[in-house]
């Protein structure tokens, strides 16, 4: 479903790279190791590149939380020019890789998501709040789907995001080809599931919208759709969603399954409702009739295979 490569930003020290402030790194074997199979990393250490060394003195956010400095904390030397050139330059070149996501190292003072201390000049900690780059990088690019690693060890949230790197890549590439109505209908469908999964509600609005396409010029219309299609994927998928999907998609199977197969699967689905098997049972049972009866319509559909089956997502979902 995609055409070009999937290209994620992501801090050095993630990687194995010795250039946090003490030299040594955070690498991480899930991004690394599994991940790093099917992306392209686009590894990024402002405060390597912003000219600070390795290993250099600890920093910390101070003074306003919104604009805060960032300063060592022994010898209070203010490297907040520095960090903020180096961002302008950096975004620049970034803008021209069409990055997919990001994944950022938490508690970072220029890479942390949220919950970053800032501290008050007298050294006692007040809001907590953005790192400086992390910050930069969330208003220039608002649609492209963030992480913070420490968060992907959270099966929900590991789901989520590379569900929405994947989908927002499938926007991408919808983008590059050229949004026309046909093309947009066509994305719109095979989304539908999946969209469901996430937000009757945005799904609806973006249904509205794609019916009234031609009323837009094409730039416009893929923003209005991608703001919409991203702020969906946002919205948790939760257990009872997923089976009100996989119920709907029986619905739409139940002329083609005989009695048994439909109680079978039905009884798949309600075990997973209940907690007893993870999200892949009933999907892979899905998948199966999908192929027997070569459903097409179905079979197109993003939601049976949002990402590749390696990651094993949702085994554990």
């Amino acid at each position: 479903m995609t055409t070009s490569p999937i290209r994620l930003g992501i801090s050095r020290c993630l990687l194995g790279d010795e250039v946090r402030f003490d030299g040594g790194h955070k690498r991480d074997h899930f991004l690394t190791a599994i991940l790093g199979h099917y992306v392209e990393w686009v590894p990024v250490c402002p405060e390597v590149e912003a000219g600070l060394g390795t290993p250099r003195e600890a920093m910390r956010l101070v003074g306003n939380p919104r604009h805060p400095r960032l300063m060592t904390i022994t010898s209070a030397r203010d490297h907040t020019a520095a960090m903020e050139t180096m961002i302008e330059e950096r975004l620049e070149s970034l803008d021209k890789l069409d990055l997919s996501g990001f994944v950022f190292k938490k508690g970072s003072p220029s890479c942390g998501l949220e919950r970053v201390r800032v501290y008050t000049e007298q050294g006692m900690p007040s809001h907590s709040g953005s790192g400086i780059f992390a910050r930069a990088f969330r208003n220039q690019y608002p649609l492209i789907p963030l992480e913070e690693e420490g968060r992907l060890g959270d099966p929900s949230l590991r789901e989520n995001f590379i569900e929405r790197v994947f989908s927002y890549h499938r926007f991408q590439d919808l983008v590059r080809t050229g949004i026309t109505s046909h093309a947009l209908i066509r994305f719109h469908t095979i989304h539908k599931y999946l969209l469901l999964a996430h937000s009757k509600q945005h799904y609806a609005a973006m249904g509205r919208l794609v019916g009234q396409a031609k009323r837009y010029r094409a730039r416009e219309l893929a923003l209005k759709y991608g703001e919409l299609f991203m702020h969906a994927l946002a919205m948790k998928a939760t257990v009872r969603k997923h089976v009100n999907v996989l119920q709907h998609i029986v619905g739409y199977l139940k002329n083609r399954l005989g009695t048994h197969e439909k109680a079978e699967l039905l009884g798949v689905i309600d075990d997973y409702h209940k907690g007893l098997t993870p999200l892949v049972v009933p999907l892979t049972l899905v998948k199966h009739y999908v192929r027997i009866f070569d459903v097409g319509y179905m079979r197109d559909q993003v939601y049976l295979n949002p990402h590749p089956k390696e990651l094993m997502l949702r085994n554990h979902v």
